[in-house]
């Protein structure tokens, strides 16, 4: 058995614009945005990049090679392949740590410098731990051989198939294709079309998940049946927070259903990847169908915390009115103090006494002032909201 490839990939949504950025950057190391040229030149440096191509193959990507061997190519929608002819069955698992680490630790970092400004990634998502699928491919390998593998991995093996030019089984992350007529071009895009999908579907239910989270963190805020008006800046400062989060994800969301048409056509154009696309187990149909409910359920979300936010801004205008009746009160007294002291005094006259007056006026006005914001902030408002049945999604 000859292990002849190792492979591993990810995507995240881009255009035919960023593609021209990257390459502009792994070229000459430029860029038109205002970005600390020494900091590019270093991650420049850390690519060692070798010979690089810019092609058109449904998509146009950019191929390039590294002076350790490993070759990358980038699709103009995001797609990222990176793949090492330099394996053994010895150092198997080292190698594919190898291209994983090119992967999150020089690539990654660059082009998400490069990418730096504009619109940020929700921190949700930057925080999320990437997991693999990486793919193996065999020559001539027997069953025995390729079950051996997959036990060395992973104990579940979700499916297996067989046919006159290729055998594939697949565990959860770990894909061992057997070639058996020595031609890699077939396999490598099944193996682009595997990885598009697989991220695919993932970021659909990390986005699941998120909506989860978000959505029981908006209910945490509004379980507050009863909140002191102190309390008041503290909650609405949240939904904020969570409504920017949710406006950032839904355009990611959205951006999303740009993609899935091209690759769904550029695939099922391809009459050598029928076959593979027949086993993998996902549909495009499918996939949009998961799009078009996820962006519907973050619909919900955003209106959801914009009740939520409308709720409070109702409470808040209330703490305010009864802190303007409160002072109202306070002034009337003041005024009415001044209206005696005119009634009662002939002539202005300044008196030992009358600056006494003076300061305990001030002083009862600034300490009703204080008692009624103490007040205010202190008492309970209700929070009235309805309460929904959480038994279906």
């Amino acid at each position: 058995m000859e292990i002849s490839n190792v492979y591993v990939g990810g995507w995240f949504q881009r255009t035919m614009l960023q593609l021209s950025e990257i390459y502009d950057f792994l070229r000459e190391c430029k860029t038109q945005l205002n970005l600390d040229t020494e900091k590019l030149k270093e991650f420049h440096k850390k690519l060692e990049i070798g010979r690089i191509d810019y092609g058109v193959s449904g998509e146009e990507y950019i191929r390039f090679t590294t002076r350790d061997h490993i070759n990358v190519k980038i699709f103009e929608d995001g797609l990222i392949v990176l793949n090492n002819q330099k394996v053994s069955e010895d150092t198997l698992f080292a190698d594919l740590t190898h291209v994983a680490d090119y992967y999150e630790q020089k690539l990654s970092p660059a082009l998400s410098y490069l990418f730096s400004l504009g619109a940020p990634v929700p921190k949700e998502l930057a925080k999320i731990e990437t997991v693999y699928p990486y793919f193996i491919v065999l020559n001539n390998a027997s069953t025995e051989q390729m079950q051996d593998l997959l036990s060395r991995t992973e104990k579940q093996k979700y499916f297996e198939f067989k046919n006159d030019n290729y055998d594939v089984v697949r565990g959860d992350k770990y894909y061992f294709i057997n070639n058996k007529n020595q031609t890699l071009d077939n396999i490598e895009r099944y193996i682009e079309e595997q990885v598009f999908i697989r991220e695919f579907k993932g970021q659909l239910h990390r986005y699941l998940n998120l909506h989860r989270i978000i959505w029981e963190k908006i209910d945490t805020v509004k379980e507050n049946t009863n909140i002191k008006g102190v309390e008041i800046v503290k909650f609405t400062t949240k939904l904020e927070g969570y409504y920017k989060t949710i406006t950032l994800i839904e355009g990611r969301i959205n951006q999303m259903s740009t993609y899935l048409p091209t690759r769904e056509r550029i695939a099922k154009g391809d009459k050598d990847l029928a076959e593979f696309l027949a086993i993998s187990g996902y549909r495009y149909e499918t996939l949009k169908d998961t799009l078009d409910y996820i962006k519907s359920l973050w619909t919900m979300t955003k209106n959801y915390v914009l009740s939520a936010q409308k709720l409070f801004e109702g409470i808040k205008q209330d703490v305010t009115n009864k802190s303007v009746d409160g002072l109202t009160i306070v002034t009337s007294m003041s005024a009415g103090a001044s209206i005696i002291g005119l009634l009662t005094n002939t002539k202005p006259e300044f008196t030992v006494f009358g600056v006494m007056y003076f300061f305990i006026l001030a002083l009862l006005g600034w300490s009703s002032t204080r008692i009624l914001g103490f007040i205010s902030k202190s008492r309970k408002y209700e929070v009235s909201d309805i309460e929904y049945d959480k038994n279906i999604e």
